[in-house]
């Protein structure tokens, strides 16, 4: 797949430079999402954000009180940012199919868009998928969602109900299938953004992220 500035311009969270005043909020989590844009979760630190936008530390703690809010803020701006670039990809599917075809369709789109932006915003993809107790108790949120007002663990279960509704999917093997199509598809993205694929020509992960998506729908059955 090979990486394309339009498709990052169109998935990645709106950024704002300057701060406006009355929208320090704002302004703090363009500055968080910008620190996690170029070096992952680790780099979310509230007094860097503070020192983008140009106010004094304790000014911050109206909005966020910890590093830790303001991490998970930006959590989930990337997440939403991961949902746009799935709906991207789902906009694209042709409609006019039968509905197994149209399902399976989705669950593939949902897997194209989820690997183009890791490779796209692999800084935001690391924090979208950081570890939290929000994460373990499945409590994500609206600001999560994309422009469907899903989040993209939503976008994937809608597409694999789908498949149960058009007859491809048999509904004892429904339940938490989520959970195996999201790992394998995640372990293709960490070894394509931070793995031994890292360095692979478009040639080499395009027919790589074909077969992934052809077992995943295989192994759902």
């Amino acid at each position: 797949m090979v990486r394309n500035a339009a498709i990052a311009a169109e998935s990645a969270p709106p950024s704002r430079s300057t701060y406006r005043h009355g929208d320090l909020r704002r302004a703090l989590l363009d500055a968080g999402i910008e620190l996690a844009r170029d070096g992952g979760p680790d780099a979310v630190v509230l007094r860097e954000a503070t020192r983008r936008v140009g106010v004094v530390p304790n000014a911050a703690y109206r909005h966020f009180a910890s590093r830790h809010e303001l991490l998970l803020a930006v959590r989930g701006a990337a997440l939403s940012a991961a949902a746009r670039s799935m709906e991207k990809e789902l906009g694209a599917i042709s409609h006019d199919q039968p509905p197994a075809d149209y399902a399976r369709a989705w669950v593939r789109a949902i897997g194209w868009g989820y690997l183009r932006f890791a490779q796209d915003e692999p800084g935001l993809f690391r924090t979208a998928f950081v570890i939290s107790s929000d994460e373990a108790r499945g409590t994500i949120g609206p600001s999560s969602a994309g422009a469907s007002g899903m989040d993209p663990f939503q976008l994937l279960g809608s597409g694999l109900d789908r498949l149960v509704e058009a007859g491809a999917l048999d509904p004892a093997r429904r339940p938490n299938a989520e959970y195996l199509a999201w790992s394998a598809v995640h372990g293709l993205a960490l070894l394509i953004i931070e793995g031994p694929l890292k360095e692979a020509d478009p040639s080499v992960l395009e027919p790589l992220t074909l077969r992934l998506l052809e077992m995943v729908e295989l192994g759902l059955q």
